[in-house]
């Protein structure tokens, strides 16, 4: 930050200065009114620093003078000395920058320019407001120099993400909201989650996946979580996050149309992050599942004019959905969060869902190795985490699984089991899992006319299309398994009738 200690006290000056030639010069962003106000606040009641030391620091003082004074009050009432002129004065007997402003006389001045500790937040929010104005004017003055100043070893996008970081490190460490609220806003807000699910009449207190098991086993997607979705390769854990994309995005559609208000709508606009699939790859999954097509097929032009024009209808009916995709490749968790923040601005974003964790890229350094990659990770999941609770809405974030759940004969995935596990694990509210053991059952045929072959072909009429999801955290409520139908085809999990005689008892 520059130093701004050459502001005199005395603020007389005009907000622009011209000179003979008309040029206006801008005054930085200051108010030592402010300043001299909140101090003799302090100075006459020392309750006033309760009031503002949550979010005001002695830098964010314009004047210098007026942060050593304000560093000082801090530091002697925090060991439970009493502030005055009197007793602050030794702490400046010394100082000169104080005898520049008139000495330990200033500090009377103070306390007799003193405001009431009612409006002590007030002004301490005006002197916040302007030392995070003069912040932003040296990240500015920064992004500027750096663009002039080429660097062949530092790219135009990696200038860009470094400001990104700067600048939205200055908004979450900038905040003056949070802090302590008493129990009893804390449990008018818990009553009206539950009776937000009562008005329901199905339990559902967050936003729809789609899936009536899964709902209600987790009670919807709620607010500020962050829910891992991790599986091995070919596991489906894609097919799943945009079956879910899908149908909270349809939900909220459908409410909307019936006049149902944003805040008491069970679906969402969604925004998808793809980094490993294109948009389009996406949206023909989507056409494929609503049109009842393989996706394979559809690919590859395997389709009747019939089928194409069933799959420009779906299309049609599909195009107003509030779903959007970026599929931007290597995307950093701070222009993840960009991007997030700017959606929700311009569409009243619900639902954010990640594809996949560890395609993300921290903003941080660029070093390589094990170490490294563990704290980017950390990085990574925090900012998912502060996301969720920045823009109060659930995100959805898919993992990859160690391959080490492959040398073992059960292969249903564990915690340990996903990569750079204590990190996720920690900063996820609900970790889960996409497991077909059909998958790995057709892996293991044996040679076809024994009889080993018929009893694996049995046991492949059990689980053909069975998959398993499986609940491994959950901060709100139990763990377990749901099965779910899978139709590979056209990419498309489902809850499991109970009329459905394919599947046993077991498995519904």
């Amino acid at each position: 930050m520059s130093d701004y200690s050459e502001i005199p006290i005395q603020d007389n000056e005009p907000e622009d200065f011209g000179t003979d030639e008309g040029v206006l010069f801008k005054k930085i962003p200051h108010n030592l009114e402010a300043e001299q106000a909140l101090l003799g606040a302090i100075l006459v009641n020392n309750d006033a620093m309760e009031k503002v030391q949550d979010f005001l620091l002695p830098d964010h003082f314009a004047n210098a003078a007026h942060n050593k004074i304000y560093q000082a009050c801090i530091t002697m009432i925090e060991k439970g000395q009493l502030v005055t002129p009197v007793t602050l004065k030794p702490f400046f007997e010394q100082e000169k920058l104080l005898e520049e402003v008139g000495g330990a006389l200033y500090l009377s001045k103070l306390a007799a320019s003193a405001i009431t500790i009612i409006n002590a937040v007030d002004y301490g929010l005006l002197i916040y407001d302007d030392a995070v104005r003069r912040n932003l004017i040296d990240l500015g003055t920064d992004i500027v120099n750096k663009a002039y100043d080429y660097n062949v070893e530092e790219t135009s996008k990696e200038q860009i993400e470094e400001a990104e970081k700067q600048l939205y490190s200055m908004a979450d460490n900038g905040t003056t909201e949070g802090g302590f609220q008493d129990f009893k806003k804390s449990s008018i807000d818990a009553v009206n989650v539950i009776g937000n699910a009562l008005g329901r009449k199905g339990g559902l207190a967050g936003i729809t996946t789609g899936f009536e098991s899964i709902n209600n086993k987790i009670g919807g997607l709620h607010k500020s979580d962050l829910l891992i979705l991790a599986g091995r390769p070919a596991m489906g854990k894609t097919a799943l996050a945009t079956n879910i994309a899908f149908n909270a995005a349809k939900a909220y559609k459908h409410d909307a149309a019936l006049g149902i208000s944003h805040e008491d709508n069970k679906g969402a606009v969604v925004g998808f992050f793809s980094l490993e699939m294109s948009s389009d790859q996406l949206a023909s999954r989507i056409l494929s599942e609503q049109a009842g097509m393989s996706s394979q097929d559809m690919r590859q032009g395997k389709i009747t004019q019939e089928q194409f024009n069933k799959l420009a209808r779906v299309a049609g009916e599909l195009e107003d959905l509030p779903l959007f995709i970026d599929d931007t490749a290597g995307l950093t968790i701070g222009a993840l969060r960009t991007r997030a923040r700017r959606l929700q601005r311009q569409h009243k974003l619900g639902l954010v869902i990640v594809d996949y964790l560890q395609l993300l890229r921290g903003t941080g350094s660029k070093g390589k190795g094990a170490e490294n990659r563990v704290q980017e990770v950390s990085e990574i999941t925090r900012g998912l985490k502060g996301l969720a609770k920045e823009l109060k809405i659930p995100v959805v974030a898919l993992s990859q699984l160690n391959r080490s759940i492959e040398s073992r004969e059960n292969k249903r995935p564990l915690l340990s089991d996903l990569r750079e596990s204590g990190t996720i694990e920690q900063d996820a509210d609900m970790v889960t899992f996409v497991y077909r053991p059909e998958y790995y059952h057709q892996q293991q045929e044996p040679d076809p006319g024994t009889s080993e072959h018929l009893i694996w072909l049995e046991e492949g009429e059990q689980l053909f299309g069975r998959a398993e999801f499986i609940i491994g955290k959950q901060r709100h409520g139990p763990t377990g398994i749901i099965n779910l139908r899978f139709e590979a085809e056209i990419t498309k999990f489902s809850d499991i009738p109970l009329s459905d005689d394919h599947f046993p008892d077991q498995y519904k």
